[in-house]
């Protein structure tokens, strides 16, 4: 392969939204930090919802105030609507994100609208995010699957991709929400996408539902895709997709792309440990390959000792 990939991390937020009980603000903040360590330069923390429907995210506000900056780290949050945009300025953030279904079904059930109000939401938000000369990024879940309507016609992705692309979104990702997909739907997707959006605008998705979300962003690298959504110790899931499991694990992408020659900038030796880190945290073991390989490798070495 021999280029470069972009990395954007979700864990803190992506990852973190859909635990039951509440993490504690100053986990969330060493999570970041310990991330920002290991090289991740892209991080989505926080999003601002209402705390009513994404209980999780009740201290969007406090983590915003109380991150550190980095010089070359950038920190990104989700905001619904202009109501949610407007919290977030307030709160200091300096990119925004705006999402959108492409099943209707999903997006009742999501955020109580169409697909059509969802997007007419996002004008004014993308609007005065332009005007304050921040960037705003789009999300489009279930790009390749719905829990309630099935298989996505990839030219229905390929319209809302536009329509938020046309808006102002300096990328669009393409979120495999309940984790279906396999390459060949995802080639279809991006030759799809990449007909109405420039492919280096668009980012993957992935998440790990039945184990194809490494085979997926190999895909999508091959037909162009080099920024990659991904989460620390494969954290997530959706409270709106029953049985929708975490995104593709951070250190499993950059063990992937460490093998192929690709440089991503992240220490995977300390990404591991911060997976190990917040696993503790969260009272589980590590649930991807590579964190389980390396830390098994770890063990025995210190025996070995």
């Amino acid at each position: 392969m021999g280029e470069r990939v972009r990395i954007v991390e979700v864990g803190p937020r992506d990852g973190l939204q859909n635990e039951k009980q509440i993490i504690d603000t100053g986990i969330k903040l060493e999570l970041i930090e310990r991330l920002v360590a290991a090289g991740l330069r892209n991080i989505e923390v926080t999003a601002f919802v209402s705390p009513k429907w994404i209980p999780q995210m009740a201290d969007q506000a406090a983590v915003m105030q109380r991150l550190k900056t980095h010089e070359g780290v950038s920190y990104s949050v989700l905001t619904p609507n202009l109501q949610g945009f407007e919290a977030a300025v307030a709160a200091g953030a300096k990119e925004v994100a705006v999402f959108a279904a492409a099943s209707e079904s999903f997006s009742r059930k999501n955020i109580n609208a169409s697909i059509a109000q969802s997007l007419e939401r996002f004008a004014p938000v993308t609007e005065q995010a332009l005007k304050m000369g921040l960037k705003i990024r789009g999300y489009v879940s279930c790009v390749l699957g719905c829990p309630y309507e099935g298989d996505i016609d990839p030219r229905r992705v390929a319209q809302i991709s536009k329509e938020m692309f046309d808006m102002g979104c300096y990328e669009i990702s393409l979120g495999d929400t309940i984790g279906v997909g396999v390459p060949d739907g995802v080639k279809r997707l991006i030759e799809s996408v990449g007909a109405e959006v420039p492919v280096t605008a668009l980012a993957g998705h992935f998440h790990d539902t039945y184990g194809m979300a490494v085979a997926n962003v190999v895909a999508a690298y091959a037909l162009g895709i080099r920024t990659f959504d991904a989460s620390v110790a494969g954290l997530g899931g959706c409270p709106y997709a029953a049985g929708a499991t975490g995104n593709v694990a951070t250190e499993d992408l950059v063990w992937l792309f460490n093998r192929t020659g690709v440089e991503t900038g992240i220490d995977l030796k300390q990404l591991v440990d911060c997976t190990v880190w917040i696993s503790t945290q969260l009272d589980r073991s590590p649930s991807s390959r590579v964190a389980q390989a390396i830390s098994r490798q770890s063990s025995a070495s210190r025996t070995a000792e």
